[in-house]
């Protein structure tokens, strides 16, 4: 149960959504009342989240959430139909060792989702950030990087091969003004054409994974959208088997609604490629109580609201997931200390409004 502080700000949320958005919610009625999210989902979109571990997770007072928190399981196959591995497929945790894999707790994932009925998502393969010690402090020869990612690669991707459904192949390769980042190991000392050999030798490893672009601050236009069109114009005429283009979502109150979300998505889709919204959640800046007021869990379900729409918009944008759904494991109070509060659920399970936004947008577009 809710605390009574919640439960209370959760009512007026609710009542508020319907003055707030433009078509009212029915968080407790309808034909949507007690199903989950999955079961309500048009049959072309898979739901999907975060599946909590590793990382930051490895840092906070509890074991790890996906092997020892049953409740947690129980909701997360429940409600998804798609599982991410949150940390367990980034280098840092499946490649500790130059030759040495981790593979233990990614294979527990896709055992899981496999036994109830569960895409995965990989996540992730060529990245600046989360990679191990070894990697970042070593000192290789370009040969050497260069076979360091292919043997990665092929090993990663292959041990999985058929078991995921979608790998976000370059993540985050631009930075807020649409140069590459030089922070990319990989990128810094072979060259932007690493992009293209990442996706040819994931589709090689496993030909049938669709593989994506993937990256935060996309879901407005400018100089990162810019450069990741140009990125995937060059990779399609070049005959790179670029399948898709992801929006994290990674979204905050400070700043406005993702309104034009829609028309980016678009952009891609336009180029014949697959559209995704791959780590949404939402965060924002807590009163002192550490409980959202009303007006605030009202604002977050219609950020929540506006993405869904724009994936629901665009012909095939056809998996949409939300990094996370309890504020119990959420990764945004460890990196944003004076925000939090990001997902659809707290620390107990109980709903917010955005879920209830989820759940009856879905049900709505199914019809």
């Amino acid at each position: 149960m809710l605390t009574s502080a919640r439960a209370v700000v959760a009512v007026l949320a609710t009542t508020a959504m319907l003055g707030y958005l433009a078509q009212p919610v029915q968080a407790h009625s309808g034909h949507s009342h007690g199903k989950s999210l999955r079961s309500v989902a048009p049959r072309d979109l898979r739901i999907g989240t975060a599946v909590a571990g590793g990382g930051h997770h490895l840092e906070q007072p509890y074991p790890d959430p996906f092997t020892y928190d049953r409740p947690y399981r129980k909701v997360l196959a429940k409600e998804f139909s798609s599982a991410s591995p949150e940390n367990q497929m980034k280098w840092e945790f499946i490649h500790p060792e130059r030759h040495r894999y981790n593979f233990g707790p990614a294979d527990a994932i896709v055992k899981f989702a496999r036994e109830n009925g569960q895409a995965v998502r990989g996540h992730t393969l060529l990245w600046h950030s989360q990679n191990p010690a070894w990697l970042n402090e070593g000192t290789f020869t370009k040969a050497e990087l260069r076979s360091i990612l292919k043997n990665h690669i092929f090993t990663v991707v292959g041990r999985y091969k058929g078991k995921i459904h979608q790998w976000d192949v370059a993540n985050e390769v631009f930075n807020e003004n649409g140069e590459y980042r030089q922070e990319n190991i990989f990128i810094r000392e072979l060259g932007p054409g690493i992009v293209a050999d990442a996706f040819r030798w994931a589709h090689q490893a496993d030909p049938r994974a669709q593989l994506f672009l993937n990256d935060y601050g996309v879901e407005w236009p400018g100089g990162k959208v810019d450069a990741y069109e140009a990125l995937a114009r060059q990779l399609l005429a070049e005959r790179v088997p670029l399948h898709g283009f992801a929006s994290q979502a990674h979204l905050s109150m400070r700043y406005g609604a993702p309104d034009q979300l829609r028309g980016v998505l678009q952009r891609f889709d336009d180029l014949g490629l697959k559209t995704a919204i791959t780590e949404l959640d939402v965060r924002m800046d807590l009163p002192s109580g550490g409980v959202p007021t009303a007006e605030q869990l009202a604002t977050q379900a219609s950020y929540y609201k506006t993405v869904l729409d724009a994936c629901l918009a665009v012909d095939d944008c056809n998996s949409f997931t939300i990094w996370g759904f309890t504020d119990k494991y959420s990764w945004v109070p460890v990196f944003f200390p004076a925000e939090g509060a990001a997902t659809v659920m707290w620390d107990d399970f109980g709903k917010k409004p955005a879920y209830y936004v989820l759940r009856d947008t879905l049900a709505g577009a199914r019809r």
